[in-house]
This record gives structure tokens, sequence and C-alpha cells, in this order.
């Protein structure tokens, strides 16, 4: 008996089922983000405070933030600020960045223009934005002066300190060691913004608060000081400390017999008291019929005490005690009057508005100052001191503006004194005004001058060889005879500062009071 076979299409058929049953389903395409997640990366300059509050702002929810005010940014180090926000895809979303703290800033342009919003499309799911800012300041901009400071300190410098700029004008301090403090910056700097006028000459060096911390070089070598002639727009100054002086207390050495006028307060009410050092010579107390000639001398805080000097003593009584003792000058008093933060406008004959560092605005008071000495303070030296009072016996000497006030005042009182040490004197001040005055002399005063100058101290002021020349020929054209009544040396390699005037201090001494017989 013969069976029938199954048709092929049933056995088709229940294979393909079959090899169907056994595969997966063909996957399906994810659906489409709406956002996109973007990472803000923002390059701020050098000065930005690295504990600054930068906030994206913006129409746009997105801009908003958790607190409803903006995107906060955080600080990655450097000069770097990030966030990460979800954005909404292809739309053109505007913004703008600001600093909210410490102060209210916008980003403005090198010409301190307010920097326009930026623009931003997302397309990817994963995007970065990146842009720079120039420099911070209020907003609608600003068209005012700027200098900023930003000051890269070693690693050795313990992180409580404090930083500062000392220099030669009075938003620097007027060179009082702690003029301007510093903030902390971003990148481990301290940086400070001023404004100054245009064309305006700084000189200036870091602190950590006083001269005993002064920056040096990595070879414990102080620095010379940096300088900066400002501009009219944003201008950025940048220094690195490579090391501090090690602070150690200076000790106090004072050679002969010193008293002290302690608080002198003139009576007129623009001069401000001071106190007076005097050195007195060595047979003062032993040899008491006799009396003895007296100089008078500016900046007295820097000439004997190193614990009170500005950056460095003259070691007028050393020098002063050996060259009396060993007889190579005539047995004098010394009277040192300390400067004040006046001591621009005391020891200038007119105003000079070109030198704000030391408020030249407020110059000429040098004929108050003379008026103090000569009618004030020398009656009081002559009355409790034994000294020659007469003009022929008495001196006045200085450094710097106090050289030019020496030189003022002494083309106006030779009845007061006729010896006059005029050391690495001002002459610009004023637009050379000295030497209108001077030759504006009717008759020759009888005045004993020593006159010099450094070779190098026009890099560190504006005090140079070429103008004390001018003065030095003045002299001569009115009657002063070289190697007579007027010496006149160019210190080769001589600096603007008190270890060159001290160095050549015995010269000036012998040359002023050569010793006399007994």
């Amino acid at each position: 008996m013969t069976h029938p076979h199954p048709t092929r299409l049933p056995l088709l058929l229940l294979l393909t089922l079959t090899a169907l049953a056994g595969c997966d389903p063909k996957p399906q395409p994810p659906p489409e983000q709406n956002y996109s997640e973007v990472q803000f990366d923002v390059t701020v300059p050098l000065e930005t405070p690295v504990d600054a509050t930068l906030l994206l702002m913006g129409e746009d929810p997105a801009f908003k933030g958790p607190a409803g005010e903006g995107l906060e940014l955080t600080f990655q180090g450097g000069t770097t600020f990030s966030v990460k926000a979800r954005m909404p895809k292809n739309q053109e979303l505007t913004y703008r960045i600001r600093m909210t703290a410490p102060d209210a800033h916008v980003a403005l342009d090198a010409a301190g223009a307010e920097v326009p919003a930026q623009t931003l499309t997302a397309h990817e799911n994963e995007e970065n934005a990146s842009f720079s800012v120039e420099r911070w300041g209020p907003e609608g901009g600003t068209t005012q002066p700027q200098t900023a400071f930003v000051v890269a300190v070693p690693e050795t410098t313990p992180p409580g300190d404090s930083i500062w700029l000392s220099g030669n004008h009075e938003k620097l301090g007027n060179w009082n060691g702690a003029g301007v403090k510093l903030y902390k910056a971003v990148n481990s700097s301290y940086a400070t913004v001023l404004s100054f006028d245009p064309n305006t000459s700084l000189e200036f060096k870091a602190t950590r608060g006083s001269w005993e911390t002064v920056e040096q070089t990595a070879g414990g070598v102080d620095v010379p000081n940096h300088t900066h002639k400002t501009g009219s727009g944003f201008s950025l100054v940048t220094i690195t400390v490579e090391g501090w002086r090690v602070y150690v207390p200076p000790v106090p050495v004072l050679t002969g017999n010193i008293k002290y006028l302690r608080d002198v307060t003139p009576t007129n009410e623009l001069l401000k008291k001071r106190d007076v050092i005097i050195w007195l010579p060595p047979d003062y107390d032993t040899n008491t019929t006799r009396r003895y000639p007296v100089l008078y001398m500016h900046d007295g805080q820097n000439l004997m005490d190193a614990t009170t000097a500005y950056a460095g003593e003259w070691g007028v009584d050393e020098t002063a005690q050996k060259l009396v003792e060993t007889n190579k000058v005539e047995p004098l008093i010394i009277v040192g009057i300390y400067n004040t933060s006046d001591r621009g406008p005391e020891y200038t004959q007119v105003p000079d508005e070109t030198q704000p560092e030391v408020d030249g605005k407020n110059g000429g008071r040098a004929d108050l100052y003379g008026q103090f000495i000569f009618e004030e303070l020398k009656p009081r030296i002559d009355s409790e001191y034994r000294t020659k009072p007469e003009a022929e016996f008495t001196g006045m000497a200085g450094s710097s503006l106090g050289g030019l006030v020496t030189m003022y005042l002494g083309t106006k009182h030779s009845d007061k004194f006729t010896r006059a040490g005029v050391i690495s004197p001002s002459v610009f001040w004023g637009q050379n005004d000295i030497l209108t005055k001077v030759d504006a002399l009717t008759a020759k005063p009888p005045l004993r001058i020593w006159l010099d100058i450094g070779t190098e101290e026009g890099g560190s002021g504006q005090e140079t060889v070429e103008t004390t020349r001018l003065l030095h020929d003045e002299l001569v054209g009115e009657g002063w005879v070289l190697d007579n009544d007027l010496k006149y040396t160019e210190v080769a390699g001589g600096g603007h500062n008190e270890a060159s005037w001290a160095a050549r201090f015995g010269d000036i001494l012998k040359y002023l009071y050569p010793p006399v017989s007994p």
C-alpha cells in the first residue's frame, strides 16, 4: 500500500516561519535630542581677581542658572573659568559675560568699549564655546587711562603674605614701602588697576610691606626700579619677582655724641612737625670753652641712623668722627633735619605739576622751610649748644631735592650761611627754574659751593650730568671760581642713592670744613 507525499509548499512555509522565529527585530533609531551639553571656556585677563564671580547672562532660560541670575563660571586655574550647561539646539542664543564680585564689571575691548554680546547656535550633542576677555570695566565702557600691574611672586612666598607696590607717585605711596596693596589674581599672581594722568613717569618695586622685604634677584641682589610711562588708554605692566630680601632688623649704630630734638613744630601751619638729630664733635663735653661751626643737613633720618633711614644711611656720624679725630676736618656740629610727607613741597621753590609723585602741584614752600630753619631752628641750636652762629661758620647740605633747596636758599640767604653742599641736585624742577634763579643774581653771594652729580643717576631719576653741568656753567658765569669757591665733581658710576652719597660725604666735609689751627 502506498502513502501520499506531502507537498513542497507547506514544507517551505514551515522552514520560513522557523527561521523568522530565531531573528531579532530590526533596530529603530533613537529619538533626536533637542538640547546640547555646551562647555563654555573663558580666558580672562591677568588682572582678574582669583575670587571673581563671573556669570554668563542671556534672555534664554538656559542662561538663568539655578538662582535665576546667570550661569556661574568656575575658576579652573591659570587664566580659565568654565561652566557646562544644557543649551537648546538649532537656536541662535545671545549672551554676555559679567563680573558681579568683587566689583561689577563687563568685558571691554582694548580701546575701552563694551564688547557686544556673544552668539551661539548648538548643533551637536557635545559642543565647546571658547572666548577671551581683554579687560574689565564699567558698563558702557570707559575712556579713562588705566594701568594694570600684575606681579608674579616666587613659590617661596608665604600664602598669607600681603604684596605691595611702592613707588614715586602718591598712589604708590611716594616710596613708603607699602604704597598700594595688591589683590590675589589669576595665574598665581597679584594685581591692581590704577588710573594716572597720561605721560606720567612711574618708578616702582614690589615689596611684602616694607623695604626690608623688597624684591631681589634669585641671587639675592636688589633689583633696579621698574619704570613705566603711562599712556592715554589701557596698559598692562607685568613683573616677575625672583626672590625676597630676608628681613634682618637694622642695628642702630650711632657713633659719637648724639642728641635729639623731638617733635619740633614750625609755627607756620603749612609745615609739619619733625625730629632733629644732632651730632656733636668728640671734644664737645671736655673742651667746654670751644665754640663750633654748624652744618645743617636735609633728610635727617637718612644721615646717621639705619633704623630710620629710607634705604640705608649716609654714615655721617662715623665719617665725621673719623675725620675730626684725624684732624682732616674742623670740629663741627651737624644738625640733621628730618623730612616729612611734604618733602616735595618743602624742598622746592616753585610748583611743578609735572611731578605728581612728589606732590609737585603744591611745590614752592622752600621759603617757608628756610624761614623755619633760620628763624626758629637755628636760634634754638645756637642757644642750646656752643655754636659759632655767624654766617661764615654755618653751612647747609642735601641731596636730590635737598640739593636743590640748598642751592636755592644759598642764593637768597648768604647772610645766614656761606657753605653749601649741593649734592645730586634736582636741577630739572620747574623747567630748570634754579638756573633762572642763579642767572638773575645781581651780585655773587659769598658762598662756597660743593656741586656734584653721579654719572649713573639718569637711569633712576631726572637728575643728570647734563643739567648739573648747566648749573655749573651758570655759577661760573656769575663769578664763582672753579677749585676756589666752587668744587665741581662728576662721580664716575655714582647713582642716585644713599650709598653713593655716603661714599663721597667725607670729601664734601673736607671741602666745606677744612681743618683750622686750634
